[in-house]
């Protein structure tokens, strides 16, 4: 399309005829921002459309982008364009009120370039409707990506030695009275521009309740830690900032991460809202009972105790310094709760789907123990096991039942696993006596279940004459866990869908929780 003609559908459009429009070239400047360069030239304007933004961009494809130049006379008509020459340079004109928080486009028109502000000071004024001697403060808005880069402008030095050109914004504002000052928050148009660079809201939610906002606060990206928990403080009127922990948002899975924020770790919000390439806008905090920075001097733990004989189990949070050993931990249970007898002995286990895969040695420090993805579970050591003979075996006990999974018959272990001492010479017809005592089944039910050696797996079931001890002496195999007597059964427990209670079942203990 030719540009004369492509003029004359401005004018359909616009209601501006053809003899009062000038259209400008847009340019990329150096620091990335675009402006209007210049006016098309009459060689220009012969061309095509396409000819034109082949000239004005060499991206492919790109579009053809121009500034429309109007002016109006006082009846509000337009008029020509004024002559342009070397020195004139088009500005554009916002205007800020601090007060409002308000930074809005007032005009623009053409200053000489060997000119000064302070020449144009009652235009500008009367364009934004002050007094013709209003003190008025002049900005250059250079920037706002990546940073904001806006500077006071001389009023006394040519617009030529502030190197002011084409297209060049100039804010200006009402010089704010010092008894004013306080009540603003952005004083100046470098301060409100910074704000609206930075600014960000911020969904908080507790962490028990992962799902559900439970307030939100606007926030600046450049906020430092410190600055991000005393707000949040401030909004749960608590008032030491330094029990605030914040864990961040996986934009991924839409849950928390799993590890919160260490005190002072990250040194501005937008550290804590990046995931990857992405910024969120979710925080998850927790009040603590302590100050972080203590806390995090501490490891706290979450063990399930199962008393030896009450039906309860309770499940502990052990709070302790990071040096402690798992010695320490069993002490500390000891204040916790109620023993069979004063002079118990405990031991602690890990326990991750049904299965011990570890007693932990009492000297085992607790910093490197993880109870995040399997049970830390703590006990009494029943007197049989204190005093074991040489032929004596302690040996894995595992309920059990068969499914059919990928057209294959699999073995799938539930409920509490448990230790049991065999003597030489045990029939599976003395231990089954035992198991029933401890598990405390029904004969009824009882009747139902099937015993079975297992070793990776496979099960080889066991008659009541059957001699226990003799098929735990094998040692070829990994890990003491994959050799169990299995109790087959029906599990009839509730499918959970979390893992923090794996490990229960029909036969488990109810639980009780102690912070």
């Amino acid at each position: 399309m030719p540009f004369n003609q492509f003029k004359e559908e401005v004018a359909k459009e616009l209601g501006i005829p053809v003899q009062f429009q000038r259209f400008w070239i847009w340019a990329k400047r150096q620091n990335h921002t675009y402006r209007p360069n210049r006016p098309l030239t009459a060689q220009e304007e012969a061309q095509t459309v396409g000819a034109l933004r082949e000239v004005s961009s060499k991206a492919h494809n790109a579009e053809l982008k121009l500034f429309l130049e109007v002016h109006h006379g006082l009846d509000l008509q337009p008029v020509p364009p004024p002559e342009k020459n070397k020195e004139d340079i088009l500005l554009f004109f916002k205007l800020y009120d601090p007060e409002k928080e308000e930074l809005r486009y007032i005009g623009r028109f053409f200053v000489k370039n060997t000119g000064k502000p302070i020449e144009i000071l009652a235009r500008i004024n009367e364009m934004a409707g002050f007094a013709p001697d209003e003190e008025i403060d002049l900005f250059e808005e250079i920037k706002f990506e990546p940073t904001v880069m806006c500077e006071r402008l001389d009023k006394k030095a040519s617009f030529r030695f502030s190197q002011i050109e084409d297209g060049d914004i100039i804010c200006f504002q009402k010089r704010p009275l010092p008894e004013h000052e306080e009540k603003i928050r952005f004083p100046d148009v470098p301060s409100f521009l910074e704000y609206v660079k930075n600014r960000q809201i911020v969904h908080f939610r507790a962490l028990e309740k992962p799902k559900e906002d439970e307030f939100c606060l606007e926030l600046a990206k450049n906020h430092t830690y410190d600055d991000v928990v005393e707000k949040v403080a401030q909004r749960l009127g608590l008032d030491d900032p330094s029990k605030i922990r914040l864990t961040p948002h996986n934009c991924y899975s839409q849950q928390p991460k799993p590890n919160p924020i260490k005190y002072r770790s990250v040194d501005h919000l937008l550290d804590m809202l990046v995931h990857y390439n992405q910024i969120s806008d979710i925080l998850y905090y927790e009040v603590l009972d302590i100050p972080l920075p203590e806390l995090q001097c501490l490891k706290t733990l979450k063990v399930a105790f199962h008393h030896a004989t009450k039906e309860e189990a309770v499940i502990l949070n052990i709070r302790l310094p990071k040096q402690s050993t798992v010695g320490d931990v069993l002490n500390e249970i000891k204040t916790k709760v109620e023993l069979s007898h004063p002079n118990s002995e405990l031991r602690l286990l890990e326990v991750f789907y049904h299965k011990i895969y570890k007693i932990f040695p009492l000297h085992e420090k607790i910093e490197n123990i993880n109870d995040q993805y399997w049970t830390l579970r703590a006990e009494e050591i029943p007197e049989e096991e204190k005093n074991l003979g040489p032929n004596d075996r302690l040996i894995h006990v595992y309920h059990f039942n068969k499914e059919i999974a990928q057209n294959q018959l699999q073995v799938q272990n539930f409920g509490e696993p448990f230790f049991l001492v065999i003597h030489e010479g045990d029939t599976l017809a003395d231990v089954k006596v035992r198991i029933q005592k401890k598990l405390l089944v029904s004969d009824e039910e009882f009747s139902k279940w099937k015993f079975a050696f297992l070793s990776l797996g496979r099960p080889e079931y066991l008659e009541d004459s059957d001699i226990v001890s003799s098929r735990f002496q094998r040692r070829d195999v990994y890990g003491a866990w994959e050799q169990y007597l299995g109790l087959e059964h029906s599990d009839t427990t509730p499918k959970r869908a979390y893992a923090a209670n794996q490990n229960r079942h029909t036969f488990e203990k109810p639980v009780k929780i102690y912070n």
